[in-house]
């Protein structure tokens, strides 16, 4: 069988059209398509800022700092999440409290408000951890394979209570919705203080390696584009009051960009026919099942992710080694964070979901142009 990927993007004519249009005006590191980009971005998320930075890694990083986060400051954060979340605490000089997460992967909402009324304590009007007696000063909210996590009213009030920021980690819900009511949806990222996408060559579309920030307040914008350009006060004179970073997009990959998010909506529904087909295919095998999104919002469905249960033929690692055996690419659930090494001194709460979903679920092939006679191959391969 030739082999199926994981996730590869979709292209289309655009991109090379906008790549040359930037070369032939010789715009490579800024340039018209980078402001394209980002308006295009604001209008979709119906966000009223953004910045652009050269990954998600950097996004969640310069939030972080952005929205106050200090030196020897805690960050709640799933432990269910891709290293880059976690990575970027470490940068700020901060550290993480690994949560558990639910059934759908998002972090468990219940067991962070659980986690803030009864193991913290307000000195001065901010929040600190009983146990380490550090402020707690931030919670990351992470939509995974673009599912999006369950940002109750409750806990957006008790955040604002104990002056604790909500960074929403969207690098894999770039169009996924919050359903606020039966007539509202909200995009992701846009629920918190502040939002981080992804834009990396395996992401629903890409800028061949980039991120964008969002927020409804300008300050946190404007620190991000002051940091992430090298902190300049004075771009003539050069003078620098501030460490900054030389992170910001250049104008070549927001070409990319700008061109796979004209294309959005087509493949949004691509994603979500394939999803359909998984799900049609999936329900007929004895001990497999689909991650279906929750109730209360809508996927981008960028995963497709399977649940093996024990009246499945093979473990998840027997089948992982199967199934790439014919070629096609599955991948394990990553590691859980507070197993990793560099991580194992961190606090973790009440960690339970995390573990039986990292033994016992699996990604399938889901690029945006995956065919239905390759589908059709990988659930009989399955079957």
């Amino acid at each position: 069988m030739k082999k199926i990927d994981l996730h590869i993007p979709y292209l289309g004519k655009k991109e090379i059209k906008y790549l040359i249009q930037a070369i032939n005006k010789n715009e490579l590191t800024f340039g018209k398509n980078l402001n394209k980009f980002k308006k295009k971005i604001l209008n979709f998320t119906k966000s009223k800022y953004a910045a652009s930075v050269n990954s998600g890694t950097s996004a969640i990083f310069l939030s972080l700092k952005a929205i106050g986060v200090k030196a020897n400051d805690e960050v709640i954060v799933p432990s269910l999440t891709f290293v880059a979340t976690i990575n970027s605490i470490i940068y700020a000089n901060a550290a993480p409290i690994f949560i558990d997460v639910d059934k759908y992967c998002n972090i468990d909402v219940n067991k962070v408000i659980e986690f803030l009324q009864k193991h913290t304590f307000q000195k001065k009007g901010y929040t600190f951890n009983k146990k380490t007696k550090k402020k707690i000063s931030c919670l990351i909210i992470v939509n995974t394979f673009g599912n999006m996590a369950n940002i109750s009213n409750k806990l957006v009030k008790l955040c604002k209570e104990k002056k604790i920021k909500i960074l929403e980690d969207a690098a894999e819900s770039f169009g996924s919705y919050y359903k606020a009511d039966n007539s509202t949806k909200k995009h992701s990222g846009t629920l918190g203080d502040i939002g981080c996408f992804s834009f990396n060559g395996n992401k629903i579309i890409t800028s061949a390696g980039g991120g964008v920030v969002v927020s409804n307040k300008r300050e946190y914008i404007k620190k991000i584009n002051y940091l992430a350009n090298q902190a300049k006060e004075n771009s003539i004179e050069f003078i620098h009051n501030e460490i900054g970073y030389n992170h910001r997009l250049s104008n070549i990959h927001a070409s990319i960009g700008l061109a796979q998010i004209e294309n959005i909506k087509y493949i949004l529904e691509k994603k979500k026919r394939i999803h359909g087909f998984y799900l049609n295919d999936i329900k007929e095998i004895n001990g497999l099942e689909m991650l279906v999104s929750p109730d209360y919002s809508i996927s981008n469905y960028w995963l497709n992710i399977i649940k093996i249960n024990k009246n499945y033929k093979y473990t998840k690692n027997i089948l992982l080694k199967k199934l790439n055996k014919l070629n096609i690419q599955a991948r394990p659930i990553w590691i859980p964070n507070h197993l990793q090494k560099p991580y194992l001194k961190f606090q973790k709460f009440k960690i339970r979901m995390t573990n039986i979903i990292y033994k016992n679920y699996l990604c399938l092939p889901s690029s945006p142009g995956l065919k239905k006679e390759q589908i059709n191959s990988i659930t009989k391969a399955l079957r």
